[in-house]
């Protein structure tokens, strides 16, 4: 079914600053028409949204799908299951997967397999460097040209300055971001917790918070030396966004992403080694969570990613040092995300840009706002709605959630993928 009138909504779409009570009919797929005072059309059957939130579908610009190679973790079927609870309808999918994506095919045969999910569109990174290996460029121009939307090593640091400097350039020419995991390499190598107090007393190697810093000033330096644009993914420290901050008022092309877990969470929540909570990068100190907050707030932050990283029950069921980092984050998104609202720190209209409109134009996708003729993806949740984190009852393969046990307040009441309902 690709008509629909959804009724008795309240509109939201942040890329317009719209947020009025009203219905939304879709047509073949696509948005016809919304507003206040919309008829009931002949034969088009009708949803009521009960009061709920009608948003565009969520945009979740960092995403390890599983596949290829690691299908045992999560595959894309079962990703996009969970991305539709959790209202999200666009994906960028990491690509350092085994094998990596850095060949034109391989994008190519994401975006055909999230099309064919129904679910929803999958817009791939590039690898920034061949095999994600830190050793020399990948094909950017057919990279490109087959639809990736920019370039990164996902969960590894480009390590090497002359490699950035390059990759910047390069990437600039095809109208491009690097997209950094900002880890410096080597500070961070055998950690498993912020360097600090909790870290020691629990006996874990650390790895500084400075950590962090480094590579962003680094990047910094190198994006105005090259005129080229650098996202930093998921970032965690207040002495990171102090650089960025800086930088952005200096005219240069940085923007950046956090988290849930870095503004929801601190560093006490890996409590007696609780793996579910051992992330990359790891969870930081109050200090820096609040700082994470502010940025949000002040427009530091450009956006909210889900940096959902799947893995198995093995992979987490090893001593906290050795488990592997990363916590699922599709079907907690929206929810987290809000409870900035319901607490006070974060104006809705805020909350749903940096989740929909503000990472679309990041990535420079169709998608992320209400317009008439827009395909009809679309989210519509209950903001009052309360409903409890419970890991093995999660929607998708993957359930290593940081949040297990957390009560949420805002659930998501129906996903739609073109006018097509895929959830609720």
């Amino acid at each position: 079914m690709s008509d629909v009138l959804i009724e008795n909504v309240r509109l939201i779409d942040p890329a317009t600053g719209l947020d009025q009570h009203g219905a939304l009919l879709v047509t073949s797929g696509r948005i016809a028409d919304f507003g206040d005072a919309l008829g009931r059309p002949e034969g088009v059957p009708v949803v009521d949204g009960n009061g709920g939130v009608l948003c565009p579908g969520l945009v979740d610009m960092r995403v390890e799908l599983g596949e290829p190679g690691g299908e045992y973790r999560e595959t894309i079927a079962s990703a996009a299951l969970a991305a539709s609870a959790g209202g999200i309808t666009t994906v960028a999918a990491m690509p350092d997967s085994a094998p990596a994506i850095d060949d034109p095919a391989l994008v190519q045969l994401l975006r055909a397999r999230g099309e064919e999910t129904g679910r929803i569109t999958i817009i791939p990174y590039g690898a920034a460097t061949r095999g994600c290996l830190g050793e020399e460029i990948s094909e950017y121009g057919l990279l490109r040209e087959a639809g990736a939307v920019a370039f990164t090593d996902g969960a590894r640091a480009i390590g090497s300055s002359r490699l950035m400097r390059l990759a910047l350039s390069y990437a600039s020419g095809f109208g491009a971001m690097i997209v950094q995991h900002p880890e410096d390499p080597e500070l961070a190598q055998g950690g498993a917790a912020t360097q600090g107090e909790l870290s020691t007393r629990l006996g874990l190697p650390g790895i500084p918070a400075a950590a962090e810093a480094i590579i962003v000033a680094r990047d910094v330096r190198l994006a105005e030396m090259t005129g080229g644009a650098v996202h930093f993914a998921h970032i965690s420290t207040g002495e990171a966004l102090d650089v960025i901050r800086r930088a952005k008022a200096r005219g240069i092309k940085v923007t950046c992403d956090t988290a849930p877990p870095y503004f929801d969470l601190n560093e006490t929540a890996i409590g007696d080694y609780r793996t579910y909570a051992k992330l990359s990068p790891p969870l930081r100190t109050e200090a820096d969570r609040l700082a994470v907050l502010a940025g949000l707030a002040d427009g530091t932050i450009d956006a909210i990613a889900s940096d959902h990283q799947p893995r198995d029950p093995d992979d987490k069921r090893l001593p906290f040092a050795q488990a592997a980092a990363g916590g699922t984050g599709l079907a907690t998104l929206l929810g987290v995300t809000l409870a900035q609202f319901h607490g006070g720190h974060l104006p809705l209209l805020r909350v749903l840009e940096l989740l929909t409109a503000a990472p679309a134009r990041l990535l420079g996708a169709e998608a992320g706002r209400l317009a008439k003729g827009a395909a009809a993806d679309l989210c519509l949740f209950d903001l009052e709605r309360v409903w409890q984190v419970n890991v093995g009852t999660l929607p998708g393969k993957a359930q290593n959630s940081p949040f297990d046990g957390r009560a949420l307040e805002g659930r998501v009441a129906g996903t739609w993928k073109a006018g097509r309902r895929v959830h609720g």
